[in-house]
């Protein structure tokens, strides 16, 4: 079984949450520690994870879950709601890298993800599932490939152009339509008065005929 497999299993399934994206992680800044008992922790892998409850209404969460070193459990480190997400940083919008930063409301989090593929796919399933479920607040996805974050804005943008463009094509027709009415109008009263100036003439001809 996979790492990731493992960790669905072990840390969201009991919990009754749906396990959608993860990335193993390592910081790319260490965090100062002013005070370390001795022996330390030891080594350990770091996963960010994208996980949404079963339950209605339905909410997601990042967690971080670590691994450490000679233990085949994961644990549960830290948790937010996609709600306390400011801000999704992936570095560079024009190449991809495997480095992103992710901003809380309480602090920020400076990861390199293990490579750039996992970074990616991390962050186009983050940004997905967050046009999906974030109604209150979405967190704002800067430096990102267009490729990761722009499907939903492209779109959103196309059915926007095509709206515009078909309004407008619908007032173009309502108003030549209008123009051709009011022409019509002229026409047939310019044709009634040509007609009356007719009779008229006639019979003053066969008035002066007589």
């Amino acid at each position: 079984m996979s790492a990731k497999s493992a960790i669905s299993k072990e840390i969201f399934a009991p919990r009754d949450e749906k396990m959608l994206s993860a990335a193993q992680v390592k910081r790319r800044t260490k965090k100062k520690i002013p005070f370390l008992a001795t022996g330390g922790v030891g080594a350990y892998s770091t996963f960010i994870c994208l996980s949404v409850t079963n339950k209605k209404p339905q909410q997601l969460y990042l967690t971080k879950v670590k691994q450490f070193e000679g233990s085949s459990s994961f644990e549960k480190r830290s948790q937010w709601t996609v709600e306390q997400l400011r801000q999704v940083n992936g570095i560079d919008p024009k190449q991809d890298c495997p480095e992103f930063d992710l901003v809380f409301d309480g602090g920020s989090d400076q990861w390199q993800a293990s490579s750039s593929t996992e970074k990616s796919m991390f962050i186009q399933i983050l940004h997905h599932y967050c046009q999906r479920y974030c109604t209150v607040r979405k967190p704002d996805f800067i430096n990102c490939p267009s490729k990761l974050v722009g499907g939903t804005r492209a779109a959103q943008a196309s059915v926007n152009d095509a709206g515009s463009a078909a309004q407008k094509a619908r007032q173009a027709l309502s108003e030549r339509g209008d123009r051709l009415a009011r022409t019509e109008e002229k026409t047939e009263e310019m044709m009634n008065s040509a007609q009356q100036l007719s009779d008229t003439a006639h019979k003053l001809a066969m008035k002066y005929k007589n």
